[in-house]
């Protein structure tokens, strides 16, 4: 069923053997860390992302390296700093998409690139794609998938976001390589052994998988698109009311924006995590400080939350800005 569905979105048919079950996303990133971790190879991971990558990578030992992602430019993967951090022992590279934390939403051209690039440098992509779909911008979502035939891709998924059930824990690795790359170099055969030796989603949420995929209905994703498309919006423009922190661009998907932290503009502020930590106990509203995603002195807000407690959020992050404001 998982096939059949990711099958729908790219140019060639995935079958069963592609698709690996996982308890959840974060057990798919796991497992492919783990299958690529050998003495002196290193991983090209996105900066700013999702900091589980960065803990998985050390517990497996596994070098990483960050590349840049280009506020200026929507957020877009700096594919020549790329070129030049990998070497004879790298891997692969991420990319997450849609994105969390920015929330952009790359283009098929630029994922093209990113293919291209990947296979100039003999590695595979690791798309995380457990956002999918979950887009409300000028820019469609497309699977890395689409261009496995230029270099292989892993996909890493689940049902938590677009299905809106985090807890149930079912997600999935996917591999698209239609030239049967992964294969040929044991790749494949690893992920099963791996998964052979550790715990599987729960018999009754995989016995409901095909149901969910095949007879949600579409509105049921109409909706959620128009609940985060208005968050989205309202969030923006609310933040560029705020002078201390700027939005480099109005977020397109996932469930976050990245927006930077203007300290000159602050009185006691030293940094972002001084920032949030003095935000959460003089107003109780909790914004993740960039840090924490490997972006210093910028902020990740979420607004996927409820409409009048988005409204009172940016509210406060605003009367507190007002109230630590430099004096002219």
């Amino acid at each position: 069923a998982i096939a059949e569905y990711l099958s729908q979105d790219l140019p060639y048919k995935l079958s069963a053997d592609d698709v690996y079950l996982t308890l959840g996303c974060t057990q798919a990133i796991e497992v492919i860390l783990s299958v690529l971790a050998r003495p002196k190879a290193n991983i090209l991971l996105p900066r700013p992302g999702f900091p589980y990558y960065e803990a998985r990578c050390r517990y497996s030992h596994l070098e990483f390296r960050h590349f840049d992602l280009l506020p200026e430019k929507g957020w877009e993967v700096d594919l020549d700093q790329v070129e030049a951090l990998a070497d004879e022992n790298t891997v692969a590279m991420v990319i997450v998409n849609p994105g969390n934390p920015c929330g952009n939403v790359f283009t098929y051209q630029h994922l093209k690139k990113v293919a291209e690039t990947a296979r100039k440098l003999g590695i595979l992509v690791i798309a995380d794609e457990v956002y999918d779909h979950l887009t409300f911008g000028s820019n469609p979502f497309v699977p890395m998938g689409v261009f496995g035939s230029i270099a292989p891709v892993i996909t890493v998924g689940s049902i938590s976001k677009r299905w809106i059930v985090p807890g149930w824990r079912l997600g999935w690795l996917v591999t698209n390589d239609p030239n049967d790359i992964l294969k040929q170099h044991e790749i494949a055969n690893c992920i099963t052994g791996f998964l052979n030796i550790s715990s599987d989603p729960a018999t009754f949420i995989q016995g409901a998988v095909p149901q969910i995929l095949e007879k949600t209905n579409e509105d049921f994703f109409s909706k959620i698109l128009t609940i985060l498309k208005e968050a989205a919006d309202f969030c923006y423009h609310a933040i560029m009311e705020i002078p201390c922190i700027t939005c480099p661009s109005k977020p397109e998907g996932s469930m976050f924006v990245m927006v930077k932290l203007n300290l000159s503009l602050l009185e006691g502020i030293t940094d972002d995590v001084d920032f949030c930590v003095k935000l959460a106990k003089e107003e109780s509203v909790i914004v993740m400080p960039g840090v924490a995603v490997g972006l210093k002195n910028w902020l990740r807000i979420t607004f996927a939350i409820e409409p009048s407690s988005l409204k009172e959020g940016l509210e406060r992050i605003k009367a507190f800005y007002q109230r630590h404001a430099k004096k002219q």
